[in-house]
């Protein structure tokens, strides 16, 4: 399966995610993406130095919050592979695999822990496979 039918088929096509991004886990490039999300550069950078723990990502995520594509979301939740956030009803679940970064965006009208439990299924199956 292509990276981009993960993001249309797997995240987006559950219902329970609205757009997402698939990036490497380096965070320099962007594997896959749902039109019209685009996360920048620096976010990609900063996301990964907090899913992987490298210096004060994760104290200054908490403190300042992390941007996706432009967005500013508040940091609910920070754990071994995963960063949760949110803004008002939407928000972020972000899960790392050990070559990629997973970056899902949530609606107003979705469940968080449907949104979760899609991204996290995603995770532990490309770790499972080798990604």
């Amino acid at each position: 399966m292509s990276w981009q039918a993960y993001v249309d088929s797997s995240l987006v096509g559950s219902g329970h995610v609205d757009k997402a991004a698939i990036i490497s886990v380096a965070g320099d490039s962007v594997w896959a993406t749902s039109a019209g999300f685009t996360v920048q550069p620096a976010e990609m950078k900063n996301v990964v130095a907090i899913v992987t723990g490298t210096g004060d990502a994760i104290d200054k995520a908490h403190a300042d919050g992390v941007h996706v594509a432009g967005e500013r979301y508040v940091v609910t939740r920070i754990e071994d592979r995963s960063l949760y956030a949110r803004q008002g009803r939407t928000g972020v679940v972000i899960v790392k695999t050990k070559q990629a970064v997973i970056i899902a965006h949530y609606g107003e009208t979705m469940q968080v822990g449907n949104s979760t439990q899609t991204v996290e299924a995603l995770a532990d199956y490309l770790i499972k496979v080798g990604y």
